[in-house]
């Protein structure tokens, strides 16, 4: 327990908001805020928007260790650094306007601030650590691809991910040597950096700062006869640990789920990183999305272009769906046809689906596929009659051949056979390629 001691927390406002207990593990506390946050978000509820940010406030505040630690021990007061509030009593007016009425902060919602989160602007006055103190550096964020399937994009999916992460020394809680000890490096008397001075040219100086190398730029060094041993100096150890990974129906490629804090940390003066999880979508056998919509091919024979189809597809969530066609409807190679609301699920309103589109092609018959001169009767009786044409006596009557790309080439004032290319350039007869003619 995060605690203020054995009388629990002098107040537990944040821990209602939240709906958990004062004991609550930190799994716990990102499980019901994860919750409560989709539950009240302003695009699905536009009403409750000051709901949602005390709800993210909390967790801000319950989510990190050393603020909850100062809140179950002070209060409100301990999270502001001893600002305006009272620490056990309730917030009038509502917890969201305690803070930007009468406590100092401001209604901007600035995405930069606290690491990136959307209500960050709430601690910007809490111990010296607004918008004009120095700020703590924030330590690299871990990124890792999560492969998952076109069906699991479309039902949802949880997984568990196991990852190894740099944490302070549990041994020394982060000092490298003696607990609670803080150390400074005599190099660079803790500032991380020392000043040099190198010549450039005759009589000309030049001063520049560069990283400390004693310390590695820490601005701390713990003498040999101090290093804890647990880490040996290091101030951290590698730990693992696993996360549990929501994807939501109707994410994307490339999209992100971010854990705040649950990166890497190995020095107690920096800001832990996030752990940024990203979605890579596999390739689907029949499927392609785009947005919310799906397309597929479907190949249909002749007969079923013309007097209707009637085919079975397994849907992503698994249902079988049938598509066939209404009774006179003439398929043409090409041809897209949609069926609405059997799309992707929209990443935001589930409920919301976008829409599938079908293009069929058409397999031609091979040639002569009938066998004899009745048959092609009885399918020539099917269509309608034919134009006949009036053959008049110095008429001729010519069939077409078979156009090939290898043998004719198009655009050249009439030649023909590229084979004939070379003897036509040795023989001298230049662009008067062979011509085909008729008696």
């Amino acid at each position: 327990m995060f605690g203020g001691g054995s009388s629990g927390p002098v107040d537990t406002t944040l821990y209602t908001t939240l709906n958990v207990r004062p004991d609550a593990s930190q799994a716990d506390i990102k499980k019901s805020y994860f919750k409560l946050a989709k539950e009240y978000h302003p695009d699905k509820n536009p009403d409750h928007g000051d709901k949602f940010k005390e709800i993210s406030f909390a967790y801000e505040v319950l989510s990190s260790p050393e603020k909850r630690r100062l809140y179950d021990a002070r209060g409100l007061e301990g999270v502001q650094g001893g600002g305006a509030g009272g620490g056990g009593g309730g917030f009038p007016g509502g917890l969201f306007s305690h803070f930007f009425g009468g406590a100092g902060g401001d209604d901007d919602d600035d995405d930069d601030d606290m690491g990136g989160h959307p209500f960050g602007g709430l601690f910007g006055g809490m111990g010296g650590m607004g918008r004009g103190g120095p700020r703590r550096r924030k330590f690299q964020d871990t990124v890792h691809p999560l492969n998952v399937t076109l069906e699991e994009l479309y039902v949802g999916k949880t997984s568990k991910l196991k990852l190894s992460k740099k944490a302070l020394c549990k041994t020394c809680e982060g000092s490298g040597g003696k607990k609670g000890e803080k150390y400074k490096c005599d190099a660079c008397r803790g500032r991380g950096v020392k000043t040099i001075v190198q010549q450039i040219g005759p009589g000309m100086l030049q001063q520049m700062q560069v990283h400390c190398d004693a310390c590695k730029g820490s601005g701390g060094k713990v003498p040999a006869g101090d290093k804890c041993k647990g880490c040996h100096g290091e101030k951290y150890e590698n730990v693992s640990k696993i996360l549990e990974v929501h994807v939501l129906p109707g994410m994307k490629h490339n999209d992100k789920i971010t854990f705040k804090g649950d990166g890497d940390q190995s020095d107690p003066d920096g800001e832990p990183g996030d752990v940024v999880i990203v979605i890579q979508q596999k390739d689907h056998d029949i499927f392609k999305r785009d947005g919310d919509d799906l397309h597929m091919t479907k190949k249909l024979s002749l007969n079923e272009a013309l007097c209707g189809y009637n085919f079975l597809i397994k849907h992503l969530d698994g249902h079988p769906l049938v598509l066939s066609s209404k009774q006179g409807d003439v398929i043409k190679p090409g041809v897209i046809r949609g069926v609405l609301g059997k799309g992707m699920p929209n990443k935001k309103y589930p409920e919301l689906k976008g829409n599938l589109f079908v293009e069929f092609e058409v397999e031609f018959p091979k040639e002569h596929f009938l066998d004899d001169e009745k048959a092609y009767a009885v399918l020539k009786s099917c269509f309608p009659t034919s134009k006949v044409v009036n053959v008049t006596p110095a008429a001729a009557e010519v069939s077409l051949m078979e156009y090939d790309e290898k043998k004719y080439s198009r655009g050249r004032g009439g030649d023909a056979y590229n084979e004939d290319s070379d003897e036509e350039q040795h023989g001298g007869h230049h662009g008067q390629g062979v011509r085909c003619q008729h008696q």
